[in-house]
């Protein structure tokens, strides 16, 4: 039999966890492959780009769903374990899980809706691509769940590592965005402790004709009013203009009125923003795959219709 579409795997997959948790990847592939009876030839096909086998990468993606729903939760990377909201939908003794079924979960809504900095695309609704779409709207839509998905991934690797590391990635990130000259500019003007609730001060441009002064937090819950009217008194301490706090976590809303109400400029960025720009910027990212999209040339038709 061919290899099962990741929406069908949800079902099975969720219940290989529901028997024992928590289980490698390897150990949930091995299950389920056996379970669909794959052939070796079906468990060697490989995707267009040859990076990953096709059902690897089908696995990977039903529990990518499963977790945005709070099904299944990854204590440690390559591992997953059953939450108690999986066992209470395998209760429930479904015939099937699919996108649609996830779609009762409020964090999964969450999850599939546009972030605010995305294209103008809407998300699909209730299937991986909407039929309703156009082909290359349908490329660009697909493309944009992919970014939700790896966004929420880096923000979890992000989360993981040390605090030297996040000054760093702070470092690269800027950087990245032609902030700063170069890395060694930056990683001497940024880290160190802080002073006065600045973190650090980068270049804003190759001749650093002007400044901008950083605060990176990797925080848990929300940052709310008062960080950011610290951060903008220190920044009236340093007679500084411009002013970026970078957090991990999210603004409430009250921070963010009162961000945008100040003479100097203060730029919030949140831990999905920070995925995007490490994406952006190619920081902690490798390209997987490329697609040239291709429309006719009329410029050449009229050139033979002239000859």
């Amino acid at each position: 039999m061919p290899v099962p579409d990741f929406q069908t795997l949800m079902l099975p997959a969720l219940r290989v966890l529901g028997q024992q948790s928590p289980r490698t990847t390897s150990e949930v592939r091995q299950v389920l492959s056996a379970e669909f009876a794959l052939s070796a030839d079906e468990l060697a096909e490989l995707l267009p780009s040859g990076r990953q086998t096709t059902f690897a990468n089908r696995v990977a993606w039903a529990y990518s769903y499963l977790k945005q729903a709070l099904l299944i939760s990854s204590p440690r990377r390559g591992v997953y374990e059953i939450t108690g909201r999986g066992r209470t939908v395998l209760a429930e003794q479904p015939t099937r899980i699919d996108i649609q079924f996830l779609s009762r979960f409020p964090e999964f809504q969450t999850f599939r809706q546009p972030a605010a900095s995305s294209e103008e695309l809407p998300a699909p609704p209730t299937t991986v691509i909407a039929a309703s779409l156009t082909p290359d709207e349908q490329i660009r839509a697909g493309y944009k769940q992919l970014r939700a998905t790896l966004a929420g991934q880096l923000l979890e690797r992000v989360m993981a590592v040390s605090p030297a590391g996040f000054e760093q990635l702070v470092v690269d990130v800027l950087v990245g965005l032609g902030y700063g000259g170069s890395i060694a500019d930056a990683g001497s003007v940024v880290g160190g402790g802080g002073d006065g609730g600045i973190d650090g001060i980068i270049k804003e441009d190759r001749l650093g004709l002007d400044l901008i002064y950083v605060q990176a937090k990797r925080w848990q819950g929300s940052v709310g009013r008062p960080e950011v009217q610290r951060f903008a008194g220190a920044l009236q301490g340093q007679r500084a203009r411009k002013g970026i706090f970078i957090t991990t976590s999210t603004f409430t809303a009250d921070a963010v009125s009162y961000a945008a109400g100040l003479q100097v400029s203060i730029v919030l960025i949140d831990g999905r923003r920070l995925a995007e720009l490490m994406m952006d910027a190619q920081i902690g990212v490798l390209p997987a795959e490329a697609i040239t999209i291709l429309r006719q040339d009329e410029d050449y038709f009229e050139t033979l219709e002239a000859s």
